[in-house]
C-alpha cells in the first residue's frame, strides 16, 4: 500500500460520528442536519429532464475533453460572469470534470514534481480536507495559512517568507471560503498572481460557492477575472474550479469544470485521459443547459438570503455570528469548546453542526477552527429557523 495513506487524517464527518455515538437526542425533536454542505433546494426540472432525454448517449464512450458544446457553454459563462473579454479558449482552456472534489484532488497529482527538494502545497486553515489529502498523496508537504477573524478570515499571505514561496509548487485558494464564507479581493489575487510568476508556482482557486452571494452589485471576484484585469490575458499559472452542485442544486449530477492556463490544462488533460474520468454524455448535455441559464441561480440566491436573514435575527443577539461575504455557511463562535457545544446541541436538541476544529489543524498559533462551528443553511427555511431557536435555547441555558 502507498505509505502516504497512513498520513491522512480522519475525515471531519468520521470524527463527528464518533462525537455523536453515545448521545441519545430527544425523540420529540425532529433531527435537523446543518453539518454537511449538501444543497437541499430542488434541482431545476429542466436539468433532470435533460439527463433523462439524453440517456441514449450511454451507447457511446465520452471523450475526456468533453463535447465542444459543453466547453463553449462554460467559456461563455466564464466570459460573462467574470468579464474575461473573450480570454478563454474553449478547446484548450476548459476541461469538464465529474464534480470539483475529484478534480481538486487529481490536480495536485498531476502538477506536483515530487523530485524537487521538499515541495510545498500552501492552503488555508481551516480548509476543505481534499486539499491536504491531495498534497500528501502527491508527495508534497501541506503548508497551512491560518484564517482568523483578525485578518477577516483571509490567509495572511504577507507573512509567507520568500523561501517558502520558492518551495511552493501549488497553492489552493477557496474563495468564497469554506467554512468562513470570506472572499479574497481582486488586489490580493493580483498580488498572488505576481508571486506565482516570480516564484514559479500554480494557483488552484476553488470557486464552487461563487454564485451564492448577497450583494448583486458586487459579486465575488474570481481568479481569472483578476488575471485578465492585471494584463495576464493568457491566464498563466491560474486555474479555477467551478461546480453545478451549489450553483444549480445538483450535487448528484457530479458536474463541474476546470479552466485557465492552457499549458497547465494540456498536461492535466493528459493525466485525466489515463485516469479514466470522462463525464457521462447525459450529464454533459444537462450541464450545457445549466450553465446557459441564470434564472434558477437567481431564485437559489433568493432562498438563501431569506434563510440567512431569519437565522441571523434569531442568533445574533446571543451569539458572535455574522453574515458571510458569500456561500451558505455560518462560521459562528461558541461559548464553550466547539466539540462540547456540538455534542450538547445534538444530545439535547437533535441538531447536528460541525465543530470548527475538525476543519482545521493545530499550528503554533493554535487551531483557527477552535471554538467555532460551521452551520450549513441548506435545510428548508422552517428547519433552519427551528434549528436556530434550538441553538439559542442551548446558549441561554449555558448562560444561566
Amino acid at each position: 500500500m502507498n505509505p502516504d495513506l497512513a498520513a491522512l487524517h480522519p475525515y471531519p464527518f468520521e470524527k463527528l460520528a464518533k462525537l455523536k455515538a453515545d448521545c441519545h437526542p430527544p425523540a420529540d425533536k425532529s433531527p435537523i442536519a446543518l453539518s454537511i454542505g449538501e444543497p437541499k433546494h430542488p434541482t431545476p426540472r429542466f436539468i433532470t429532464e435533460a439527463v433523462i432525454e439524453h440517456l441514449h448517449g450511454l451507447a457511446s464512450y465520452p471523450t475526456t475533453a468533453g463535447t465542444i458544446e459543453l466547453r463553449n457553454a462554460i467559456a461563455d459563462w466564464l466570459n460573462t460572469r467574470f468579464t474575461l473579454n473573450g480570454n478563454i479558449e474553449p478547446s484548450s482552456q476548459v476541461i469538464p470534470v465529474n464534480g470539483t472534489r475529484e478534480a481538486l484532488f487529481a490536480f495536485a497529482q498531476a502538477v506536483i514534481d515530487r523530485n524537487q527538494d521538499a515541495p510545498l502545497v500552501l492552503m488555508p486553515n481551516p480548509f476543505y480536507q481534499i486539499y491536504e489529502g491531495a498534497a500528501i498523496l502527491a508527495g508534497a508537504e501541506p503548508y497551512l495559512l491560518n484564517c482568523d477573524a483578525e485578518n477577516n478570515f483571509i490567509p495572511d499571505f504577507d507573512s509567507v517568507t520568500s523561501d517558502i514561496w520558492d518551495r511552493c509548487q501549488l497553492i489552493y485558494l477557496c474563495s468564497p471560503g469554506n467554512p468562513t464564507g470570506a472572499v479574497i479581493d481582486q488586489a490580493t489575487l493580483t498580488k498572488l498572481i505576481e508571486l506565482a510568476h516570480k516564484h514559479d508556482f500554480i494557483i488552484a482557486s476553488d470557486e464552487c460557492y461563487s454564485e451564492i452571494f448577497f450583494d448583486d452589485v458586487n459579486p465575488p471576484v474570481g481568479l481569472l477575472q483578476a488575471a485578465v484585469a492585471a494584463g495576464y490575458d493568457d491566464l498563466s499559472r491560474c486555474v479555477v474550479f467551478h461546480s453545478l452542485s451549489k450553483r444549480s442544486n445538483a450535487p448528484g449530477l457530479r458536474s463541474g469544470f476546470v479552466a485557465g492556463d492552457g499549458n497547465v490544462l494540456k498536461d492535466f488533460l493528459r493525466y485525466r485521459t489515463y485516469h479514466g474520468c470522462a463525464m457521462a454524455p447525459a450529464t454533459q448535455s444537462a450541464s450545457v443547459l445549466a450553465w446557459q441559464d441564470e434564472t434558477h441561480v437567481l431564485k437559489n440566491r433568493s432562498l438563501y438570503r431569506e434563510k440567512f436573514a431569519a437565522v441571523l435575527s434569531i442568533l445574533s443577539p446571543v451569539m458572535n455570528v455574522q453574515l458571510p461575504d458569500a456561500g451558505f455557511y455560518l462560521w459562528a463562535e461558541t461559548p464553550i469548546s466547539d466539540t462540547e457545544f456540538a455534542q450538547k446541541l445534538f444530545a439535547e436538541h437533535n441538531v447536528t453542526v460541525l465543530p470548527g476544529s475538525y476543519l482545521g489543524r493545530d499550528t503554533d498559533n493554535g487551531n483557527p477552527g477552535s471554538n467555532r462551528i460551521r452551520m450549513a443553511l441548506v435545510a428548508t427555511l422552517d428547519e433552519c429557523v427551528d434549528a436556530a431557536y434550538r441553538i439559542r435555547t442551548l446558549i441561554e441555558t449555558l448562560e444561566n
